[in-house]
């Protein structure tokens, strides 16, 4: 009871944003000291199932088919008997714009990917944890940075050249896994906001998107960035699941501006950071499978329909955040007697709702299918930049006979720049001598083809238009809008 005390009165001692975060971390912590009786407490039905677990056991075979290095001489194995898992991936990307831009060139972008995983079941006999620890090697030039002048970038893996620590985490599950919670450094864009027909993309916008990348601090928790959080999963049906998490809101610690890096990820170059002297970003989605049957494909008494699922939620910054605007003193921030500090704003919401679905499907169990994705976001436009967002795509899986693990895809988005931003724009325009654009919304296409080479290796070409970029943001070389891009490119996944 005392040392709980103390835990709390230290935690009264906190300010609002870090009160919040550290609030949730030490529910978490609470919660581990319960996992290990939990997770140890086994019903007597399984413990009359030992030689059936054997036996799965004995099936429980490591599968590197797909891995350039196979089995690594016995090491995989060897590792895996112990719950233990190695996984590197290359993915490298060749960019040209033919169109638009400050110029037109190619370039080069990667990222190395290495990921340990520990399946704490078989390391400790300790049931449902999981231990995730991994590192990116970030290389060469990011295309939009440089030359491009887009809201989000034209490939989710363009990022400030390092080898820095990406996740580390400790997940432990209950209720016979209805329940799991996660706590450690993490990336939240693997399980919020996101569409699973949409990740065939290579634009950002696909990914994570707009809304969050623009508005938030350093772009909130994602790839390349993580932060610390505790995140909580229960899957109340088999259909539902519900899910929350609080995490820093700003990985890097950097203020919201920074003209030399506006993605702030060449602060904390190394990811060992570990901030909590910011602000909170609680987020919250629910998730309901579908089992569509449509009659027009003939298929009300079928046993199994066509699989979907529908997302929507929420998350709030606890941080402070400036106006698109206005000065501290009413004024506009154009104004030649503004103070051209920014009015602030407290905490900044964004709501969003998406939906995968399978639109057709060649035969039951067939890999040759339709799906389609849907994604909108909405959120204020007094403190954002970006205050609505839509993105929509079809997918092809296995377009040919023979090539089952092929997909072509044709996707489309919208951004909005903000009603605030655009007032400002205005005032811009009215007080400076020359011609200042005033920005509208920003369009992209893009279609693209991911074949299989061989087993461990896949090429992905890929073609993008983006149509008033940063809509319509001013070309400082030439004093007009930014001219439309159209570029291609060349992305490779090779597994080892």
């Amino acid at each position: 009871m005392i040392q709980f005390f103390s835990m709390h009165h230290w935690l009264r001692v906190l300010s609002g944003s870090r009160r919040a975060v550290a609030y949730s971390l030490c529910l978490g912590l609470l919660w581990l000291p319960m996992a290990t009786v939990l997770a140890n407490t086994v019903d007597e039905t399984s413990r009359q199932t030992k030689d059936s677990k054997t036996a799965e056991a004995a099936e429980d075979r490591l599968d590197t088919s797909d891995r350039l290095l196979g089995d690594m001489g016995g090491f995989r194995t060897w590792l895996y008997q112990y719950g233990i898992t190695l996984d590197i991936q290359s993915e490298d990307e060749i960019w040209g714009n033919y169109r638009g831009g400050t110029r037109r060139t190619t370039s080069y972008n990667g990222v190395g990917t290495v990921e340990i995983g520990a399946d704490l079941s078989k390391l400790f006999d300790l049931e449902g944890g999981l231990f995730k620890l991994s590192w990116l090697n970030i290389r060469g030039r990011s295309p939009t940075a440089d030359r491009l002048a887009d809201y989000n970038p034209v490939s989710g893996h363009e990022a400030y050249t390092s080898n820095r620590l990406f996740e580390l985490w400790y997940q432990q599950s209950f209720l016979n896994g209805a329940l799991d919670i996660k706590l450690g450094q993490q990336d939240l864009d693997n399980e919020f906001l996101i569409s699973d027909y949409a990740s065939l993309f290579l634009n950002a916008n696909f990914g994570w998107p707009v809304a969050p990348s623009a508005n938030l601090y350093s772009g909130g928790p994602s790839w390349p960035l993580a932060s610390l959080g505790i995140r909580f999963r229960y899957r109340s049906s088999e259909r539902m699941t519900l899910m929350f998490a609080a995490a820093n809101d700003n990985p890097t610690g950097h203020g919201f501006y920074n003209e030399h890096d506006p993605s702030n990820q060449s602060v904390h170059p190394h990811g060992s950071n570990f901030n909590l002297n910011t602000g909170a970003l609680l987020i919250s989605e629910l998730q309901y499978t579908t089992d569509w049957k449509p009659a027009w494909a003939g298929m009300e008494s079928a046993s199994n329909g066509l699989p979907g699922i529908l997302r929507v939620g929420g998350m709030y910054d606890t941080a402070t955040f400036y106006d698109q605007r206005y000065d501290k003193a009413g004024r506009s921030l154009a104004a030649p007697d503004s103070s051209e500090n920014p009015r602030q704003h407290q905490g900044n919401w964004i709501f969003y709702g998406i939906a995968d679905q399978m639109l057709w499907q060649a035969a039951p169990g067939s890999p040759c299918s339709i799906g389609m994705f849907g994604r909108v976001t909405s959120n204020r436009s007094d403190r954002n930049v970006v205050d609505f967002a839509i993105d929509t795509g079809l997918t092809l899986n296995a377009p040919f006979a023979g090539r089952n693990d092929d997909v072509f895809g044709i996707g489309w988005g919208m951004a909005h720049t903000s009603n605030q931003a655009r007032k400002a724009d205005r005032d811009m325009r009215r007080y400076s001598d020359g011609h200042y654009p005033v920005r509208g919304n920003e369009y992209r296409v893009e279609i693209t083809y991911k074949a299989q080479i061989t087993h461990s290796l896949d090429l992905q070409l890929d073609w993008q238009h983006i149509e008033n970029p940063g809509g319509g943001v001013l070309n400082n070389e030439t004093g007009r809008r930014m001219r439309d891009e159209s570029l291609f490119g060349l992305h490779s996944t090779l597994t080892f």
